[in-house]
């Protein structure tokens, strides 16, 4: 599952020669080994925009496929590659969270129809707000660290219109996607990440540790986290929301991956954030506020 952290090294522009030599010299590695065909007819163009450890899980993920792809970096405007790339089939914005209004915003129109989303604490409400309204979306239960392999907890929810291509892809690498048919099933699915990420990292500000300790020894702060932060992701989501189902899809996830840290360095920043949408709904959320004040 990818980190805030991991992420922030994502950029808006067309990728130096150097950084397309690069890409070019793997398509070329995996076209020698036999696992990459191009559909010279048809192929369906992916504008890559954030190349950080998960923008390049995807991006090999697509050359795996036979997709081309054209990777976007900080330096220059997005509108200026779109010259290049005017409609691809996808455009996969991996930016991190706090970056995602200032990416969407710099997009050409013709690639924010076609847009692919997959940060953390994704709400529909984000892209609505951002003018998107067919996103596709990934809610990502893989991490990607530097220097090491790709880790997956669970196979990775993917709904929109380009999820079939998006799954085919990951599915190259052996990544295992989940594909969604509702927009109700988005909502449980995005909203069980953000459980299982606010949970863990906010909890874990307290109890440091792995998620399998966090579940088995501190069970009565986890559980009141989680419930503070579903209210807080009720109001967001404008939705009631099944609160036992979403706690026990968390704790399927915590045994996936026991050994998960419980905590980070962006911990902090989500508790900051989670605080402020309760304040803004005027919401109670006493064990939020304990830890944010370490009185718990």
């Amino acid at each position: 599952m990818h980190c805030e952290e991991e992420l922030q090294a994502a950029d808006f522009e067309l990728a130096t020669p150097l950084l397309m030599s690069e890409f070019a010299d793997q398509a070329k590695r995996l076209e020698t080994q036999g696992m990459l065909q191009f559909d010279e007819e048809n192929p369906a163009m992916i504008a890559l925009v954030g190349i950080g450890e998960m923008g390049g899980v995807f991006a090999r993920a697509f050359l795996r496929a036979g997709h081309p792809v054209h990777p976007v970096v900080r330096t220059a405007s997005p509108k200026k590659v779109a010259v290049s790339v005017p409609e691809p089939a996808l455009t996969l914005v991996t930016v991190g969270e706090n970056d995602l209004t200032e990416a969407l915003r710099a997009l050409p129109e013709s690639w924010r129809q076609r847009i692919g989303l997959i940060q953390n604490e994704l709400l529909p409400r984000d892209w609505i707000g951002a003018g998107l309204t067919d996103p596709t979306v990934i809610v990502v239960w893989f991490e990607k660290k530097p220097g090491k392999d790709v880790k997956v907890i669970i196979p990775s929810p993917v709904y929109g219109p380009a999820a079939g291509l998006v799954a085919e892809a990951l599915k190259k690498i052996d990544i295992p996607t989940k594909m969604l048919s509702t927009t109700a099933d988005l909502e449980f699915e995005l909203v069980r990440k953000n459980l299982y990420i606010l949970t863990a990292n906010i909890a874990g500000i307290i109890t440091g540790g792995n998620v399998d300790s966090l579940w088995k020894n501190h069970r009565s702060l986890a559980q009141q986290v989680a419930y503070e932060v579903l209210l807080i992701q009720e109001t967001l989501v404008e939705n009631p929301l099944d609160s036992e189902a979403l706690i026990n899809a968390m704790v399927d996830a915590f045994e996936a991956d026991p050994e998960h840290g419980a905590t980070g360095r962006s911990a902090p920043i989500r508790l900051k954030r989670a605080l402020a949408h309760a304040a803004k709904a005027n919401l109670k959320v006493p064990t939020l506020k304990s830890i944010d004040n370490k009185t718990v």
